[in-house]
């Protein structure tokens, strides 16, 4: 049964059949005489001048002809000449399909576009490549707003293989140019209507994607989801003065104390904190961006990054396989108090147990906001999206009087001395097993042990007993 399965696993990579036999030494020309539709076209692919067996191998067994690839994938063999685009070898984001599957976005042979994509980079969901995969400006609210610029084509701004240095939007997102270099190529920083709707302040030099959100909005203007309120309320007389010589004048004499003007809880969190959060002693805007973000809190690149530029060891971390979806995806301050707060490591909660629970506990019960679309944990102080946990398969376990995972009986507390209540005879609470950021295995296993039984036994000398 094995050997059967294991040759209906492997069939895919059969060499095809051939419909006529050919001979053994046939070349190119033989091709062409039913293949040459493959040379014309708009976008002729280089390795056509090459010849058919540059990349195709024939094999003739006595009546029966297959024609295969040299190599054993098609990504493979794209590489043997295009060895620049190898993921395995870039340091960056890589686009997914860039990852393993070239012909997913291009015609090995010809096309009527450019380097031979399969479609066009512009158009509708039904013409335009990148629509395949990405739904940006395809779902737009009634009253949101759509840029302009998605109709000339998804390439006016992207570079699909482009890579570079992690975490420079330039890079992550495979753009021409960084902003605003890119957002000036069409929108004129001196335009009279344009500084007016900037009430006159500077802004030719500003970061445009930090306010606007480049492809569509749920609001006008292509304004970022979350806003800072005097900037939503256009109050920018609450922050600003006017401009002096081309510069941001403030109201306050500098960022902290304006931004305290307003936030003074913030003060007292960062000032009278049982632990207090080194990095927040600083200037607001050192984290945060004072008028919009894609994400809660303001984050002036987000949840995460915005940490890890001061916490690289954390930053090592990300580089394992499994990682921790609120560490890495969601942000630091699911978990921690980014301002300070009266708990070891910042931590939301006085014990391991009652910060991982929050989520996974069986009495785990996030709050709805249903007029915003959020869930709100840890009494209200973390907001997430509406489908944070159902989108995250987040898993709930069947914990009951401390006992229940991994599996029935298995204490997740600390075990009391049975004949002195009052004396812990074994300590355990979550971390005893889990890693609470990352893994080289799957399970956030401590160690990255795998998850098996010698790694029971590190605590369960003799398996034959509970």
């Amino acid at each position: 049964m094995l050997v059967v399965t294991l040759l209906i696993a492997a069939r895919p990579a059969w060499a095809k059949e051939h419909p006529v036999p050919l001979e053994k030494n046939v070349d190119s020309a033989k091709c062409l005489e039913c293949h040459e539709d493959k040379t014309k076209g708009k976008a002729v692919h280089s390795a056509i001048a090459t010849g058919c067996l540059s990349c195709h191998e024939v094999r003739v067994n006595k009546e029966i002809t297959r024609v295969k690839l040299i190599t054993t994938t098609p990504q493979a063999m794209c590489l043997t000449c295009h060895s620049e685009k190898d993921a395995s070898t870039l340091k960056g984001t890589v686009h997914p399909p860039a990852v393993r599957d070239c012909i997913k976005c291009h015609d090995p042979h010809e096309g009527d576009n450019k380097n031979q994509l399969l479609k066009a980079t512009s158009g509708d969901k039904g013409a335009n490549l990148c629509l395949q995969c990405h739904t940006q400006g395809l779902n737009v609210a009634p009253k949101g707003s759509r840029h302009a610029a998605l109709d000339m084509g998804c390439d006016t701004c992207h570079t699909t293989h482009k890579v570079g240095e992690v975490g420079k939007p330039e890079f992550d997102f495979h753009l021409t140019k960084a902003a605003p270099a890119l957002c000036i190529d069409c929108h004129d920083v001196k335009d009279a209507a344009l500084q007016k709707t900037h009430n006159n302040q500077p802004f030719e030099k500003a970061n445009c994607t930090q306010c606007h959100d480049p492809h569509q909005s749920a609001a006008p203007k292509l304004m970022r989801q979350f806003l800072h309120p005097p900037f939503a309320d256009k109050s920018c007389d609450t922050c600003h003065a006017p401009a002096k010589d081309g510069k941001v004048v403030l109201t306050q004499a500098n960022a902290k104390d304006l931004c305290v003007t307003c936030h003074s809880e913030k003060t007292d969190a960062i000032e009278k904190s049982k632990v207090p959060h080194p990095g927040a002693a600083g200037d607001c805007t050192d984290c945060h961006n004072p008028h919009a973000s894609r994400q809660p809190g303001l984050p002036k690149t987000n949840a995460v990054d915005i940490c890890l530029t001061c916490h690289s060891d954390q930053a090592e971390q990300a580089k394992k396989h499994t990682l921790h979806q609120p560490a890495f995806k969601q942000g630091c301050a699911t978990c921690h108090e980014p301002h300070g707060g009266e708990n070891e490591h910042l931590l939301r909660a006085k014990t391991a147990n009652g910060l991982c629970l929050e989520c996974h506990g069986p009495d785990s019960t996030p709050k709805k906001l249903e007029s915003d679309h959020l869930l709100a944990i840890f009494d209200g102080k973390v907001r997430l999206p509406e489908d944070y946990f159902s989108k995250n398969k987040v898993v709930v376990l069947p914990i009951k009087f401390g006992r229940g995972h991994p599996v029935e009986a298995h204490p997740v507390a600390d075990l009391p001395d049975p004949t002195d209540v009052t004396k812990v005879r074994a300590k355990i609470d979550c971390l005893s097993c889990h890693q609470p950021h990352s893994s080289a295995q799957p399970d956030l296993l401590v160690k990255d042990q795998t998850n098996n039984m010698q790694f029971c036994s590190s605590c369960h000398k003799n398996l034959t007993q509970r």
